[in-house]
């Protein structure tokens, strides 16, 4: 069936006034008389559908169970406007992480999942955040042969300054993943060399690892600063300030800056008692925390609500769209989606004036 959606459809390179598609699939785009199909949509704006490259969950339940909740987390996504979506594991047993990649290489061949995300068990104990310290380790050899699988794991989170650390980078570059920079006590020279060894993102900027000390520059400054890097940034106004997030955004410019969920299984359900691995977090009012009044324990945000959050803090809307629909696609090597383009299939988001979701065409 034909849709045909009309505003200001901003295809990623320019802006038209009216969209075709068929399913998922880009047909035309266009200004003026536009042509027939089976139904039309009008919204204030029409963008790409969102790309979300680091997500544990929504709906109630979480990656790393089983097909079924991961459909559940997929819809839920959907639902606000995200049609590519990679699943992020929390740090689990090797055996279970490998499991879990055999249940889910269906969902990712058919494209329900655009790949998985490994963050830990190779990430620094003291600046776990929300996984289990009792499961993390430094990367070894016979590991990363069993995980990293071409084709089915998009991405992998390290702590470079582990033992094998770099090495580690260095093999997760070279089976096709991107090898992320995060949960890290790594100073700035080494998070330079990890650069130098294949690194090209930065899993939640600022999260995770030493803040910018005038004498201590760390990992954040590191990652900003260098052109090859793309930075992860938590858009909620829990994760980042509004200022934080907008000095980061304006040093790394329009292609470096991807905005990601980060949510737990409470992302579009009530607030209560969750599990996250083998943890348990209580979120309260949207934000959620280990027990007892711990770390933060992921978000319960969706990249509608990061798009507003974002211009909301000053940053133009073309340039908060790119950071999650182009730059997280780019980093996936996927051509088909992230922008409005023919021959596109990555759907549309159709947006009212204060860019909530009207319809998501998929």
């Amino acid at each position: 069936m034909t849709v045909l959606a009309r505003g200001a459809v901003r295809t990623g390179t320019r802006t038209a006034e009216w969209v075709l598609l068929d399913g998922p699939r880009v047909l035309r785009t266009g200004t003026g008389p536009a042509p027939a199909a089976d139904e039309v949509v009008d919204g204030a704006h029409v963008v790409p559908g969102f790309v979300d490259v680091h997500c544990h969950g929504g709906g109630g339940v979480s990656f790393g169970g089983s097909v079924e909740d991961a459909l559940t987390v997929a819809a839920t996504h959907r639902a606000h406007g995200t049609t590519t979506i990679v699943a992020s594991l929390v740090t689990r047993p090797v055996d279970e992480l490998a499991r879990t990649l055999d249940a889910y290489a269906d969902l990712v061949a058919d494209g329900v999942l655009a790949g998985i995300h490994l963050e830990g068990p190779w990430l620094s104990p003291d600046h776990r955040g929300a996984h289990d310290a009792s499961l993390l380790r430094a990367p070894e050899a016979g590991d990363l042969d069993r995980l990293l699988r071409p084709g089915l794991v998009a991405m992998v989170t390290v702590a470079p300054e582990l033992e094998g650390g770099l090495a580690a980078v260095q093999r997760i570059a070279a089976a096709g993943a991107v090898a992320a920079i995060g949960h890290t006590d790594a100073d700035a020279d080494l998070t330079r060399r990890a650069v130098d060894a294949g690194a090209t993102w930065a899993t939640h900027l600022f999260n995770a690892m030493p803040p910018v000390h005038h004498r201590a520059p760390g990992p954040v400054a590191a990652l900003l600063e260098d052109e090859r890097v793309t930075v992860e940034l938590i858009a909620d106004g829990v994760h980042l300030h509004p200022l934080v997030l907008s000095l980061a955004a304006h040093r790394a410019g329009r292609g470096r800056v991807a905005f990601v969920t980060d949510a737990m299984a409470a992302t579009g359900s009530a607030d209560g008692r969750y599990r996250l691995g083998d943890l348990d977090v209580d979120v309260v009012d949207g934000v959620a925390r280990l027990a007892g009044g711990g770390s933060i324990a992921g978000s319960t945000l969706t990249l509608d609500r990061a798009l507003a959050f974002a211009v909301a803090a000053g940053l133009d809307l073309d340039d908060a769209l790119a950071a999650l629909t182009a730059v997280p696609a780019r980093a996936l090597g996927r051509p088909d989606v992230g922008h409005l383009e023919p021959g596109a299939r990555g759907g549309a988001v159709v947006l009212a004036d204060d860019l909530t979701v009207v319809r998501v065409l998929t």
